[in-house]
């Protein structure tokens, strides 16, 4: 068996193609800022991104930069100015925020209207008893690249590994959505490979690098890799990626190869679809900003 290629940079085309018609009908441009505090070098490359993505898809997008010695009262003040600008529909805080700033706040104080993140506890409330709100990008995301991929979902039982706030307690309501039984592994669950191995569904998003085995995975299994880390060394590439050869010449030439946290090369001959890393997950997370901060302009321009 060679497991199927999830592939979520053609999903995560798909879904911007679909921003940018909708934006496009829509016939105002929505406006997405973001809220960078320093200059974290991975923060400002995802911050470019983010910026880009949302001008191909004819948005609005501008990036509030503050400078590491910003206070938390000041990044309070700046969110407040934009809950009262009418023509921003999306507000997204970047994380990690300087130390001294508390991030649980910050997010608490963005417009549950505007909080294309979908981080805000009304957000995350509407999520837990099935109302309509907005619902963080990656499994959101995620659940696009399952029923494009025609994985099936009803009466399945997936394991979500992982229980963070962002990822795997989204999740986990998500495929519950989907009509899934549902199991969360995490630091304290006995036993994870022997849960993991009666998935029908497999959500990685335990961030450790190549953590999921082949023996985590049931035959014909669904897997996705939420994973992404930096790796630097040789041996952490082997443990990975095995005798990938491509992976070695990559860290030769560049010195660093990114990974998830599955084997592919032990994953793949076992699993009946895999996403990969790079090209699974990551891009989706993106599509599914644009997105929400499309419905956000959408549902301001209704109510006016």
């Amino acid at each position: 068996m060679s497991a199927i290629k999830l592939d979520g940079t053609a999903v995560a085309r798909a879904i911007r193609d679909e921003v940018a018609a909708g934006v496009s009908a829509l016939g105002r441009a929505p406006g997405l800022t973001v809220v960078l505090v320093g200059e974290s070098p991975a923060s400002v490359v995802y911050v470019r991104g983010k910026e880009k993505a949302a001008r191909e898809a004819g948005m609005r997008s501008e990036i509030l930069r503050l400078p590491a010695s910003t206070s938390e009262r000041e990044v309070l003040a700046a969110v407040a100015r934009l809950n009262a600008d009418p023509d921003v529909h999306g507000i997204l805080v970047q994380l990690p925020l300087p130390a001294g700033i508390d991030a649980q706040r910050v997010l608490e104080a963005i417009d549950p209207a505007k909080d294309v993140d979908g981080f805000h506890p009304v957000n995350a409330g509407r999520l837990l008893i099935g109302l309509p709100g907005f619902v963080p990008c990656t499994p959101a995301g995620i659940i696009e690249l399952l029923k494009r991929g025609r994985v099936p979902l009803a009466g399945r039982h997936a394991v979500v590994l992982g229980r963070s706030n962002i990822v795997g307690k989204p999740m986990a309501i998500l495929l519950l959505r989907e009509n899934c039984t549902v199991t969360v592994c995490h630091s304290h669950t006995p036993s994870v490979q022997t849960v993991a191995a009666q998935a029908d569904l497999l959500v990685a998003a335990i961030g450790r690098p190549g953590y999921v085995r082949g023996d985590f995975v049931k035959a014909g299994a669904a897997v996705v890799d939420v994973g992404i880390h930096t790796l630097t060394d040789e041996a952490a590439v082997r443990a990975v990626f095995g005798a990938d050869e491509a992976k070695l010449r990559t860290l030769r030439e560049k010195g660093s190869v990114l990974g998830g946290d599955v084997r592919p090369h032990e994953v793949a001959e076992r699993a009946g679809w895999l996403s990969p890393v790079p090209g699974g997950v990551g891009p989706l997370t993106i599509a599914m900003l644009l997105k929400n901060t499309l419905d956000a302009a959408r549902r301001c321009y209704a109510s006016v």
